[in-house]
This record gives structure tokens, sequence and C-alpha cells, in this order.
């Protein structure tokens, strides 16, 4: 048979069948690199391959995805989250650091290995303890063939928008976050924003086309308004889920949200046009003098025209995602198998510093990672208790509708992110609207929308509250977790172990755990077995676990908490002065 005759016999199905077989392999050597993205200061960030930022995961739906990582840095561990793919099968991939593995640490390789199988835009990042904002993050993009919009846009244009500080992210944490002189658990507030991780970011177009422009926030902290000037945009995915088109003249898109959407652009080329992300001011305590939170670049028609200023916004108007209608219509999750009550709130501890708390705990990592006590306890993995105290652990039974019911008695916003899953998000409060308050009955069917808008990152009103729904038929440990990262440090996290027996089940059949992942553990002397504590003999004895600071006195204010901080430095000082004047020599009478 001739290859022009199997080129003929070879449908486009086929083809594009055979383009979704392929395996994507990608050497990453994570380390140190310096760079300056907003011309105002060089410092320390984490690249891949000697380059920062770093390079763009780009597959089609149905690869199979290969990432060897060698840890390089020298100082810090690390590990990778893929941000919106579900894991179907491999939740031992998913990344979070003490969740679904051990760090890893410096000198050790590890190898992420999975397949996708859901189209969309999404983005990976560090899930180790406050490190993606030093830029170990970066676009992921699966190319769908049969996507419902394909037919619509003629090229593709990626934009990352996110905030960026020009310290180190471990310093920051512990001298102007997590520290005694703070606590009103301010977040340090970013100092440029960027777009690309870049400023000034031209984005070369042509006349007459539509263009599927997908961005991102890759931000640590600040949601950011983006919108286009004279461009009106058409939504048609969020977070990987298609969207009935919906046009709209602002987006919001807070930390780790993602939109895709269609700008046609005009038939002359007598101009060029900006478009901004502006970060959003509301979310910072305190807003520095000179700080600018807008960054700015062009959609460039002509080169030799002029790159103009954005204009003067009067006020913020986004579109409201609420409305959006996923262009596959699921209905309405509408009988509930079970509903999880997480009632979101910052306070301070004893050692004075200021947490982030669901249900009056915050989140403590593990000694052993929660999916490898799913692995090692048995049927007593069933038991929430051997997840520990701290880790706010829920168990899901197969193939149930969960519901989410999440109250913010806290006065900030709150992006927050399910791993696993998306979710329907049935009922979203205004501000200060206080706490979730269901029927004794079940609701009138126009009060939650029949086709809800679907996503795995959403936005908590201040004071107000959220209920989302989800089906678990994705056997996993799953992090449910607001995406400020400074409230990820700070334990705003709660874990959901979903048909742990399934589990176990499951990664039997894959082999187990692989060498490498076991070796890092190892290398970090971080134990692989047992309950939340470590302990393989009682699984239900939590002694030597690790737990958070205790609660304050009764009638003890963070206001004296700091009073007191400050009293005994004073007290230090004082005495050091003391002794430092008790060692000097005496001067006898008459000597200069």
């Amino acid at each position: 048979m001739t290859m022009s005759i199997l080129r003929v016999l070879l449908t486009p199905c086929i083809l594009a069948s055979l383009a979704q077989a392929a395996v994507r392999t990608y050497d990453f050597d994570i380390g140190w690199v310096y760079a300056n993205p907003d011309g105002l200061a060089t410092r320390p960030v984490i690249g891949i391959n000697g380059q920062w930022p770093i390079p763009t995961i780009s597959v089609t739906k149905g690869d199979r995805v290969v990432i060897n990582v060698q840890n390089s840095l020298g100082n810090e561990s690390t590990s990778l989250h893929f941000h919106g793919l579900y894991q179907n099968g491999t939740t031992h991939m998913d990344g979070p650091a003490s969740v679904t593995q051990c760090d890893i640490p410096p000198g050790q390789k590890f190898t992420y290995d999975f397949t996708i199988d859901q189209p969309g835009t999404y983005w990976y990042h560090s899930h180790t303890r406050g490190q993606y904002p030093d830029g170990l993050r970066g676009p992921l993009i699966v190319h769908d063939p049969d996507s419902p919009h394909k037919d619509l846009y003629d090229e593709e244009i990626v934009l990352s928008f996110s905030d960026w500080y020009h310290e180190l992210m471990v310093p920051l944490i512990q001298r102007e976050f997590l520290n005694i002189a703070n606590p009103s658990g301010a977040e340090p507030v970013p100092d440029s924003s960027l777009v690309n991780e870049t400023r000034d970011l031209k984005v070369k177009i042509e006349p007459g086309k539509t263009y599927l422009v997908r961005m991102i926030n890759m931000g640590a902290f600040a949601g950011q308004y983006v919108w286009f000037e004279d461009h009106t945009m058409r939504v048609v995915e969020v977070d990987g889920v298609y969207t009935e088109p919906q046009d709209a003249d602002m987006l919001y898109l807070t930390a780790a949200q993602r939109y895709s959407v269609l700008l046609t652009t005009k038939t002359e080329t007598d101009r060029n046009y900006a478009f901004v992300g502006s970060m959003d001011e509301e979310l910072f305590d305190v807003i520095p003098d000179g700080l600018n939170p807008n960054v700015t670049g062009w959609l460039v028609y002509d080169d030799s025209k002029e790159k103009p200023d954005a204009q003067e916004v009067a006020e913020f108007e986004p579109f409201d995602d609420f409305t959006l209608v996923p262009q596959d219509k699921q209905p309405i999750f509408d009988k509930v198998d079970h509903s999880v009550r997480l009632d979101l709130k910052m306070d301070v501890l004893n050692d004075g510093l200021n947490y982030a708390f669901f249900n009056d705990r915050t989140y403590v990592h593990p000694k052993v990672p929660t999916l490898y006590t799913v692995l090692s306890t048995g049927a007593n993995a069933t038991n929430p208790i051997v997840y520990g105290t701290n880790t706010n652990a829920f168990v899901l039974e197969a193939n149930q509708v969960v519901e989410i019911i999440l109250n913010n008695d806290d006065d900030g916003k709150h992006p927050f992110h399910l791993h696993g899953h998306n979710f329907q998000v049935v009922h979203r409060s205004d501000d200060d609207a206080g706490f979730y308050i269901p029927t004794a009955s079940p609701p009138p069917s126009d009060s939650f929308p029949s086709t809800p808008m679907r996503r795995d990152t959403v936005l908590l009103n201040p004071n107000g509250n959220l209920v989302l729904r989800f089906r678990s038929d994705n056997p996993g440990v799953w992090l449910f977790h607001c995406h400020i990262e400074w409230h990820v440090v700070s334990g705003l996290t709660a874990t959901f172990v979903e048909a742990p027996l399934a589990i176990q089940s499951q990664l039997s059949s894959l082999g187990g755990i692989p060498d490498d992942h076991l070796a890092a553990c190892k290398a970090a002397n971080v134990p692989t077995a047992g309950n939340a504590a470590g302990n393989t003999r009682d699984v239900f004895d939590l002694r030597g676990e690790n737990q958070s600071p205790g609660k304050l006195p009764e009638g003890f204010t963070a206001r004296g908490w700091v009073a007191l901080g400050f009293s005994a430095l004073a007290a230090v000082l004082g005495m050091a002065v003391i002794g430092w004047y008790g060692v000097q020599p005496m001067k006898g009478e008459g000597e200069d």
C-alpha cells in the first residue's frame, strides 16, 4: 500500500486520535537564576533549565505527559502541581507536598507521569510552602481537536497576569507576615504587576482576525481586573469548562482563575490599543506610596505607530461570571448526599501569630503525607481520625453529590480552589450577607440556577457565603484551599479523602508509589507509613503529630500580644545595653 493511499484511508478522526496518543516528555532542571521583570529590582527567581520565565507546557487532549524533575535549588525543596487537572487515576501525581507526595529535596530527582483527558487553560506551579511566587509558575495549555469553538478563531494568544514581589518569599513570610508584630495578619503588598512575567508587552496582531486569548492569573495574592480598550471579549471557557459565549468588556480574575475569550480585531490599522491588568487594591490593608497597580500591554496593529497610554477607568464593573452557562448544560445536582460546612475565620494563637481557620482548626501538615496514610492504614483509612487533628480531613464516599457550604467570617475576599474536580457554583452571596442558612425544605426551583456555572476556583465575597457541589467520582486525596498564597501558609486548607479504599485498589493496580517518590521521602527523613503522626502500630494514636499552637488565654487580645512582644523586646534590648555598659572599662577621674 502506497503512502498516498494510506493518507486517504486515515480519516481526520483517526489522525486526531493518533495525535492524541503522543507522549510529551519534559526534562526540568529547577534552579535559581536572576531576573528583573518589572525593571525595578534584580532578584533571584526559580527557573527551569537556566531560564526564566519557565516554559509553557503545551499538549493535546489525550496526551501522556512525563516530566522528569531535578531539584538543583540547593537550599530549598520543591514540588509541582498541575493546577486544574483532575489527575483521574493518578492522585499520586497531583503534587502538593505532605499531601500526595514528599517535598523533592535538593539534589533529588522525581518524575510526574500522567495522561490529560481534559481540554482547556491551566497552569503549573510549586505546591511547596509559599514558593511559587518566587517564579516557579507557568501556563499549561491543553488543545482540543474537538473544541466546540474551534471554527470561531484563527489563532491563539496566551497571557498570564501576576503580582510580583522584590523579595524572596521565605524572608517575607518570616519577617513581615507570620510575625508577632503583624497580629492582624496583613499580607505583604506586591511591588508591581506583570503580564507574561514582564511589563510593556507588545502583542502583534493582524486586522480582521479572531483570536482565542487564554488568560491566567498566576499571582500570589491580587485579583486582576482585565480589559482591552475598544475591543469586546466573548467568554468561551473558564477553568477548563467550555461556556456558551457571553460578551464582556472587563473581567475579574482571582488568583488561579483562567478565562478564554474570543477577541476580534478591527479591520483598520490606523492605531494600536492598550490592554490593562489592574490589581484589586481592596485586598491590600495599606496601599504603599507610589504603588502602580496596573500593568499595560498593547495590541499592536502597526509597529510604526505609537503605543498610547491606557485610558483612565471611572470604576471597575467586571463581567459577572455567575451568569455563565456551561456549554454541555450539565443540570444542577439537586440531590445532596453529603454536606460539608466550612466556617472561615482569621485569629491569633498563643504564639502571637495570626492564622487562618476552617471550623476553628488551622491546617498543619502531617508527618506522613496524607496519601501514604491512606495506603498504609487498611480498612481504617475510612476513619478521618487517622489523618490528624489539624489537616481538616473529610472522608467522602464514592459517587455521591457533595455540597460545600463555605461561610466567610472575615472581611476579606478569598479565591477557593478544589483539586481533582471542578464544582457547580449553585449559590454565591453578596458582601456582608453573613452565614448561609439552608431552609428546612428543598429551596424553590428558582433560587438556584438550573445549569450552574462550573469552575475549579471561585471568589468568596467578604463576610459572604458560597454553596458548591460536585460528584465524588475521582478517588484521591484532594485539597480545598484559598489560593492566596499567604493564606495557604497560614492554614486556610481542608483535605478531602475521596473513596480511600478505592485509592488503595487503584494504586495497587499501578504497582504502588513509584520508587523515586519514596526516595524523595527517604532523603528528607519523612516517614511513608502510618497515621498523621507516623504511628503504624495504633493508627488511632496521634501522640507526636504536628499540631498548631494553642489558643490565646481567655480575654487576651491580639493587641495584648503585640504589647507583650514589644515589651519583651524592649526588655531584652535594655538588658543588653546595661550589660554592654557593665563590661566597659571604668574611666579614672580626669580622664578624657
